[in-house]
Parts: structure tokens; sequence; C-alpha cells
């Protein structure tokens, strides 16, 4: 991930409905949920809660899927991943922080030193 990227989904991140809605996208897990239901859940306007969803996408951090009637938003775990990976690898110092490779599965596993 180069650091335009990533900068681009942290902007979309920083802002508190943004941040509720992709929150809420990950705890829903890959079937996602539909903007109706994000709208409902945070308190949030349908068009206002739509611009909003509209800025994680183009960041890359949701995706979408039209679903009868509905627009079904869900969050982009490969790109989160990503993220992720770039905070440690090039933000952290290898004493708080660390990513080694499961042999057995192929994951990453991130460590983070005295983080309790």
């Amino acid at each position: 991930m180069d650091i335009l990227k990533a900068t681009r989904m942290f902007d979309a991140l920083s802002q508190e409905s943004r941040l509720g809605a992709f929150r809420l996208l990950v705890q829903a897990g890959p079937e996602g949920l539909a903007a109706g239901i994000i709208s409902e859940t945070l308190g949030t306007p349908h068009n206002t809660m739509s611009f909003h969803l509209n800025h994680l996408s183009s960041a890359g951090i949701v995706s979408s899927r039209k679903q009868g009637r509905s627009v079904i938003y869900s969050a982009n775990f490969d790109v989160t991943r990503d993220l992720i990976g770039f905070m440690v690898k090039d933000c952290c110092s290898t004493e708080f922080a660390n990513i080694s490779e499961d042999k057995k599965t192929g994951c990453s596993i991130i460590k983070l030193e005295n983080f309790c």
C-alpha cells in the first residue's frame, strides 16, 4: 500500500459518522448491511449517511452491491488488512509491533508488544 492510498483511507475514517458506519460494517461481516439499517442504527439521516458511505466507498474501504431496491454495504476486509499492515510495518518500531506470517495458514500475525 502506498502512502497516498493510506491517506485517502485515513481521511475517510476521520469523521465520526463514517468511522461509526465502518465499525458497524466490520461487525456485520462479509454479508454487510443495507444503507437504511446503517442510517437508522447510527441515527443519521438517510441522505447524509449516503454521502458518508459514498466517501468510504470512494476510498476503497467499503464496497457496495444492489440487492433488490436496497444498496448493501460491506467492509472491504482485504483493504482493511492492508491498511493495518501498512500502519504496523511503516509506522511502528519493532519494539512495539511486528508482523510475521503463520506458515500453516499463510495469514499475517500482528504482534503488539506491551499493549494491554
